[in-house]
């Protein structure tokens, strides 16, 4: 997990900061090469099922999700194995260079999610691609999704009126101890993949192409843990974590949870975008595994070995409160039980959970640092996330995690065609 720290802008050859007068060019340059590319992939990719109208069928390793479509892909998608979130505050100079960048973001992803031979530039100029997965690049499942960030829309690109409806800097909220440098951002751009390399070279790839237009605010990986023995993937405290998710391939319940109104109460632009909640969430590891395993499951609500809820049997079962009133089984205050009570007053503050755990070595203390990248998608912020959030104020899960960084973000709506490009609704 790190943060930016400025690169010099001297010295010379192929690692010396492009200043704006070279992003442009950097721009052009980029969408030659991703037109070239994407149509060299077209031919050499193969993929094994089509994606759904509701954007979630899962690519096979190796395979490709469509780039095009309503939706960006990496919100319903299923996660995939490896992921890193960028946060990055805009450098462009006006509203012209903006377009650019993301121009110049969808270009390469257009690209890199589809696959193929980077174009060959001579033995005289720097390299084309890094070479990170070999000469050929494969789709390994990559998406690309790129959000914008409230501090977007402030007076330096005309923005302000074009502003999500709900879209706020993200607060500091009870028991968090936030670390400024490790929140917000003008963007932020999540990649996520079947392997790590891939993940790495499509992040060096970008940011290179777009170099002199954004700057790396803060970034963190992340990864998701196989199925152990089956079922969701397990956090680092050893519990399961998604199990309850609305169900992505029901286009009125995504309508309702997901996607961003269209009643009105937003900008019209926003249709077919979401907003996107991440929250860096440290996980203190080593009092978690000091505590007795029957009082790890009443803090959850569940069972740890198989995830089933206290009242159940099965992962899937649905938690029994009606019959548990006074929280003989699951406890009145369990995480489970708070987040999600299942009364028709809060059945509206269901979120899409797409979470990550991260693993960042050891702090100064030579404590391990390890714990989730909290990562959701609303159609309302304040009524889902937040309403959460508050109900989950001093619950006694709060001893033992520390959330201290991510933000408040509003995923852009999707790239139609090979002439559309991601922010195009915002900007024009």
């Amino acid at each position: 997990m790190t943060k930016n720290r400025n690169a010099s802008t001297g010295g010379t050859g192929p690692t010396r900061m492009v200043g704006r007068r070279g992003f442009m060019g950097a721009v052009g340059v980029s969408l030659g090469t991703a037109a070239l590319g994407a149509g060299i992939g077209a031919a050499a990719v193969h993929t094994d099922a089509a994606p759904s109208a509701a954007d979630s069928s899962a690519a096979p390793t190796g395979g490709r999700f469509a780039f095009h479509g309503e939706h960006q892909q990496g919100v319903l998608t299923p996660p995939q194995a490896a992921a890193a979130f960028l946060a990055l505050d805009v450098t462009a100079a006006d509203r012209a260079e903006l377009s650019e960048l993301f121009q110049a973001v969808t270009s390469r992803a257009r690209f890199l999610t589809a696959g193929g031979a980077p174009p060959s530039v001579g033995i005289t100029a720097p390299p084309s691609d890094s070479g990170v997965v070999g000469p050929d690049i494969s789709p390994d499942g990559l998406t690309v999704t790129l959000s914008v960030g409230a501090s977007l829309f402030d007076d330096r690109y005309g923005l302000a009126d074009r502003k999500p409806a709900r879209l706020v800097t993200m607060p500091d909220f009870p028991n968090d101890a936030l670390r400024r440098d490790m929140c917000d951002g003008d963007l932020l751009l999540q990649l996520r993949a079947d392997h790590a390399d891939t993940v790495i070279h499509a992040m060096r790839d970008i940011t290179r192409a777009t170099r002199g237009g954004m700057a790396v605010r803060w970034r963190t990986d992340g990864f998701i843990s196989p199925p152990r023995p089956t079922g969701t993937p397990r956090n680092l405290m050893g519990f399961k974590d998604g199990t309850a998710n609305p169900n992505i391939d029901d286009p009125a319940e995504m309508a309702r949870l997901v996607w961003a109104a269209t009643d009105g109460s937003e900008p019209a632009w926003t249709a077919g975008g979401s907003y996107h909640v991440v929250r860096l969430i440290r996980m203190l590891v080593e009092f978690w595994d000091r505590v007795s395993l029957r009082e790890q499951e009443n803090m959850i609500g569940r069972s740890r070995d198989v995830g089933a809820p206290l009242t159940g049997v099965n992962e899937t079962d649905t938690p029994d409160y009606l019959n548990d009133p006074n929280g003989d089984a699951i406890p009145t205050g369990a995480h489970i039980r708070l987040a999600n009570p299942r009364t028709p007053a809060t059945d509206s503050s269901r979120l899409l959970r797409r979470g990550y755990n991260y693993n960042a070595g050891t702090d100064i203390n030579g404590q391990l640092d390890m714990g989730l990248i909290f990562t959701t998608f609303n159609q309302d912020i304040k009524r889902q996330f937040a309403a959460v959030q508050q109900r989950l104020v001093d619950e006694a899960l709060a001893d033992y995690i520390s959330p201290f960084g991510g933000g408040y973000y509003f995923a852009l709506p999707g790239a139609r065609d090979s002439n559309d490009w991601l922010g195009r609704t915002l900007m024009n």
